[in-house]
């Protein structure tokens, strides 16, 4: 399958480039970076040599015509101005935000301008996920933040309080892309936690709820603040919730829902999700408990942000488009200390 990567040049690009280049079905036939087309690809993403004497190219219509596939790693409000331009028989996994809302007013509310429409929410790991990423050839990938939450909430929404639940997730820097920004200079964020987006403002709350209510018997609300962490990449969650279920009963939930799943991990009593475990990996490193004093489930999470947090699942999302077992190009091992 001829597949390109539009966006190339970002660290999600960057890293689709890296697993596609290992891909037993996907074959990189256009790398596409608008800003940086006609700079060497090694210059900018020197560890990968197996492109070191191709260039970025430009972003056409014509050359996106004649793909099977197309990985859209574009800012926020960047991919649905490029989406019209692309035939419909070709297929795309839109990795920014674009797509990824059900609903046109909490679109407007947290990213500011008008509704670009809906398509096919692809964490496979949720209930009924699998199917409908199969059937469809246009798929919005999932946020960072909204897959380690998501899926630390799901195994257990039928045992918790879904209008109390809280998270709290630190990110490395590759989250916040590539643009140069003072704030994420390496003077500034070494040696220092911060939070921001601060008092429910960040744009996956709403992707969270939505894509937990949908497979809920109730709505669910959080209350989501993310860290800045001095790491280039990882997110590690903290999710917590009501519940007046045992730990046993939370636990069983957990093993039931992973029990099948690749890229899954519930890890034994005393062991902790560390995103070390998981960078360069596709899986997600899962451990609970309920905490008897307040009555709340509290389940940790770790993933690697550019992993199954952008480029990792977009690729386990295509390989489902394609009929392909969905862990190809894939590793469920993290590359470790």
């Amino acid at each position: 399958m001829r597949v390109g990567v539009v966006g190339a040049s970002g660290y999600a690009g960057g890293e689709l480039l890296r697993l596609l280049a290992q891909h037993p079905k996907f074959e990189v036939s256009l790398i596409a970076a608008g800003s940086n087309a006609g700079e060497r690809i090694t210059a900018i993403h020197p560890h990968l040599t197996t492109y070191q004497d191709q260039n970025f190219q430009s972003t056409t219509p014509e050359e996106m015509g004649e793909l099977d596939l197309v990985f859209v790693a574009l800012p926020h409000g960047e991919s649905s101005k490029l989406i019209s331009q692309i035939p419909k028989q070709v297929r795309i996994v839109d990795l920014g935000a674009d797509f990824r809302l059900t609903s046109p007013s909490a679109w407007k509310k947290y990213y500011g301008s008008e509704h670009p429409g809906k398509w096919v929410y692809g964490l496979p790991e949720l209930p009924n996920s699998r199917e409908k990423i199969a059937a469809a050839n246009r798929v919005a990938n999932p946020g960072c933040y909204a897959t380690a939450i998501a899926i630390s909430i799901a195994p257990i929404l039928d045992l918790i309080n879904g209008s109390d639940v809280v998270a709290v997730a630190a990110s490395g820097t590759t989250g916040a892309g590539r643009s140069g920004k003072i704030s994420l200079s390496a003077s500034e964020v070494a040696n220092s936690l911060t939070s921001y987006k601060f008092g429910g403002i960040h744009q996956h709350t709403p992707e969270i709820e939505e894509a937990l209510s949908g497979i809920a018997k109730q709505a669910i609300a959080i209350s989501f603040t993310p860290i800045l962490a001095p790491i280039p990449r990882g997110i590690l969650s903290t999710v917590t919730a009501r519940t007046n279920f045992s730990d046993k009963e939370i636990r069983a939930a957990f093993q039931e829902f992973t029990k099948s799943e690749k890229f899954l991990t519930l890890l034994p009593l005393g062991d902790m999700p560390k995103t070390a475990s998981v960078i360069g990996s596709n899986s997600v490193h899962l451990q609970c408990a309920v905490d008897v004093h307040t009555s709340r489930v509290v389940v940790s999470a770790a993933i690697d942000n550019l992993g199954k947090g952008a480029a990792g699942q977009a690729i386990q999302n295509a390989n489902l488009m394609f009929g392909f077992d969905e862990s190809f190009g894939l590793s469920s091992i993290g590359i470790g200390q």
